[in-house]
């Protein structure tokens, strides 16, 4: 988990999202159990109360469970709901603004593809000769 924590939203939220994060990327799988509140608490430097607040919200959502003695456990399924909600999430808040941004900017699927593929736009995305033309201030060459 990343030690940084940010100022637009309560630390005990930003630590549930890196729990949840970590199980959508296979770090804690189901039936793994969740680092101590305690270990939590002092390896980042915070109030157990406030690593307890996140663990709970994370019970109250059905992804983990309090075994009383033992400590905190993933859920069966937990991965499963965390999808199902975080792709519902992305395609209602997310998509609409990103698909505003490719139809703004006349992006191709194909250009989409390539930058995803490349980690970097595609030679077709390169600027046209009239445009470099343009920038430079020189007039366009037919």
């Amino acid at each position: 988990m990343d030690r940084e924590w940010n100022d637009s939203q309560p630390i005990y939220r930003q630590l549930r999202d890196r729990v949840v994060a970590m199980i959508l990327d296979g770090v804690l799988k189901e039936g793994d159990p969740l680092p101590s509140v305690r270990n939590v608490a002092a390896e980042y430097r915070v109030n157990p109360l406030t690593v307890l607040k996140g663990y709970q919200q994370l019970v109250d959502e059905g992804l983990v469970e309090s075994r009383r003695g033992l400590g905190m456990f993933i859920n069966s399924g937990a991965r499963g709901l965390l999808l199902q909600g975080e792709r519902r999430k992305f395609l209602g808040e997310e998509w609409p603004r990103i698909h505003a941004t490719i139809e703004r900017l006349g992006l191709r699927l194909e250009e989409l593809l390539d930058a995803s593929a490349n980690g970097r736009p595609s030679s077709d995305a390169a600027p046209s000769k009239i445009a470099k033309a343009k920038l430079s201030g020189e007039e366009p060459k037919s």
